[in-house]
C-alpha cells in the first residue's frame, strides 16, 4: 500500500490528521489553532519537516536492505511487490467499482438485437450505482419511520425550538447588558453608587423643572405618592424615556441619555419618595400602587 501511494500524498494526509487533531483538541476560539498560538505553528512546521525526513530515512533504509539482498530475495521481492501494487491499482479499483468488462470480452454480452449495425450490451449496472440504490432505500425507510411513524422532530420543530432558545438567551443577555433595558424589562436598581450616579443625572437633567429635592416647580413634585403619568420604575422608565405630556414641556431622553442612564436616574426619583423637600408643590394626578 505504500508504495501505491506517492510521497508527497503520504506526507500530505498525515500533515493534515495531525493538523485537524491539533486544532480540534486546542480551545482556540474562532480564529485557527496556529494563529491564536504562533507556538503552535512552530510545532506544525517541525512536525512536517520529521514527516518528509522519515520519508527520505525510510526510503533510503529500503533501498540499502534491498541492495543486500541475493539476486533470488530481490526476484521475490519485486515480485511481492508488483502483486500488491496491482491490488491497489487505481484503474483496476475503478473498473472494480464500475462493473466494467475488458473489449475482448464484449462478444459474451452482446444481445440478439441488432439496430442496423448498433448492436446492445448485456452490461450489469455499476456496483457503486447499484449499492448507492440500495442505500437510498434504507434511508428512505428510516426516514419515514422517525418522521412520520415514531414522530420524530420536523424542520419546522427543530425552527422552533431553536427560535424559541434565541428568544431565552437573547432576554438572558438583556439582563446583563445595561444599554439594552426597555421599561419592559427594566429594574428597580437599590445600589448607593448606581444611585449615586443617578443623582448625577438628576442634577444635571432633572433639577430645573423638579427642584434640587424633587419637591417640583415647572415640573410636578416627585417626592409624594401622587403620580400624572403612573409610578414604578417601569411607567417612570417610560416617562423619562419617551417624555411627559403633550405640550408640558418635557421632552424624550432617549436622544440624550443612554438606557443605563435612563434606569439610574428613574431609581433615583424613586428612592425620593417619603422625603420632604424645601418647597413642595402641590400633589398631581392620582395616587399610584404597584
Amino acid at each position: 500500500m505504500r508504495h501505491a501511494i506517492p510521497a508527497w500524498i503520504r506526507i500530505t494526509v498525515l500533515f493534515l490528521i495531525i493538523a485537524g487533531a491539533l486544532e480540534y483538541f486546542v480551545d482556540s476560539g474562532d480564529n485557527y489553532a496556529f494563529i491564536e498560538y504562533p507556538l503552535l505553528g512552530g510545532v506544525l512546521l517541525v512536525i512536517l519537516l520529521f514527516l518528509i525526513a522519515a520519508e527520505v530515512i525510510l526510503g533510503a533504509v529500503e533501498k540499502i536492505m534491498f541492495q543486500s539482498l541475493s539476486p533470488e530475495a530481490k526476484e521475490r521481492y519485486m515480485a511481492a511487490q508488483q502483486k500488491r501494487m496491482e491490488k491497489y491499482d487505481l484503474k483496476r479499483i475503478y473498473r472494480k467499482l464500475a462493473g466494467t468488462r475488458p473489449i475482448s470480452e464484449e462478444g459474451e454480452l452482446e444481445l440478439d438485437h441488432n439496430y442496423d449495425g448498433i448492436k446492445e450490451l448485456d452490461n450489469k449496472l455499476p456496483p457503486w450505482w447499484l449499492y448507492s440504490f440500495y442505500l437510498s432505500i434504507v434511508f428512505a425507510a428510516g426516514y419515514l419511520a422517525y418522521y412520520h411513524i415514531l414522530g420524530g422532530e420536523s424542520q419546522v420543530d427543530e425552527f422552533e425550538q431553536e427560535m424559541l432558545a434565541a428568544q431565552i438567551a437573547l432576554e438572558e443577555y438583556k439582563k446583563t447588558a445595561p444599554d439594552l433595558v426597555d421599561a419592559d424589562n427594566v429594574e428597580l436598581l437599590t445600589d448607593a453608587g448606581d444611585l449615586e450616579e443617578g443623582a448625577a443625572i438628576y442634577q444635571v437633567n432633572c433639577m430645573a423643572c423638579h427642584a434640587a429635592d424633587g419637591g417640583g416647580g415647572i415640573g410636578p413634585n416627585l417626592t409624594d405618592e401622587h403620580w400624572i403619568l403612573g409610578g414604578g420604575i417601569k411607567n417612570v422608565f417610560h416617562t423619562v424615556s419617551e417624555g411627559g405630556r403633550a405640550g408640558k414641556g418635557m421632552i424624550a431622553w432617549k436622544s440624550t441619555l443612554k438606557p443605563a442612564e435612563i434606569q439610574k436616574v428613574s431609581s433615583y426619583i424613586l428612592s425620593l419618595q417619603g422625603t420632604t423637600p424645601a418647597n413642595p408643590k402641590e400633589a398631581e394626578g392620582e395616587i399610584w400602587t404597584e
